[in-house]
């Protein structure tokens, strides 16, 4: 034990035999790496499988910059084009829903909400239900409630509509009356005796502007008609 500790003790003056024996030792690097072979597997499997492992590896690394290369090629082609990201994102959209709508999973979804409303709509309950309705229906309709009912809202049209006509009737008739009335002839008779003295004065008021003598002799305030 006090051998060992001196030996590992970095201040010991024989600090440097430790390291130069184990730089003698040869180390295979490959085997250090290699970890132990999976149980049920032979060494030659192995390196088979981590042959195979690299080159898949190597596969993913080439196909990731093909893929880095034709999304810069394609973004080239969107902006010469000149789509933008927001209708990138429409067609992204529009392809989803329609892979949802295609789906497995959206098919029997809408399989199995017709399978249920086929089994509603012929349940007993859901036609029994219906058969009631109907039954109200019918009853309903055909009851004497509804039909005077119907009948006197029929009525009271016909009586509005009866009763509007008779009004714009003797409107019409009480207008036509009182035009033939004699008072109604006289405040006409008036009217137009009136038109025509305002038509007459302002024939005369007219000449007598344009008269010359009439104009020497006479003020032009006598010519007036009142």
């Amino acid at each position: 034990m006090e051998s060992a500790s001196q030996d590992i003790n970095l201040n010991s003056p024989n600090k440097g035999l430790l390291s130069d024996a184990m730089t003698d030792v040869p180390v295979d690097s490959a085997a250090s790496a290699r970890t132990s072979a999976p149980e049920g597997l032979t060494l030659a499997e192995e390196e088979e499988l981590r042959s195979e492992l690299a080159k898949v590896e190597e596969e993913i690394g080439t196909l990731r910059q093909v893929l880095a290369a034709k999304e810069r090629h394609c973004g080239e082609l969107k902006r010469k084009l000149g789509l933008t990201p927001l209708d990138g994102l429409k067609q992204n959209l529009s392809k989803s829903w329609h892979d949802v709508q295609v789906s497995n999973a959206y098919v029997k979804t809408s399989e199995k909400l017709g399978e249920w409303n086929d089994k509603v709509t012929q349940s007993d309950l859901y036609l029994s239900a219906s058969s009631t309705l109907e039954d109200w229906n019918e009853k309903l309709t055909q009851s004497e409630a509804y039909k005077k009912t119907q009948e006197t809202l029929s009525q009271a049209g016909q009586k509005t509509s009866a009763a509007l006509s008779n009004v714009g009737s003797v409107i019409s008739r009480k207008l036509g009356d009182m035009r033939n009335s004699a008072t109604f002839k006289s405040f006409e008779d008036r009217v137009g005796t009136i038109k025509s003295r305002v038509v007459g004065s302002r024939e005369n008021s007219t000449d007598g502007l344009h008269s010359p003598s009439g104009a020497g002799d006479k003020p032009l305030q006598d010519n007036a008609p009142f």
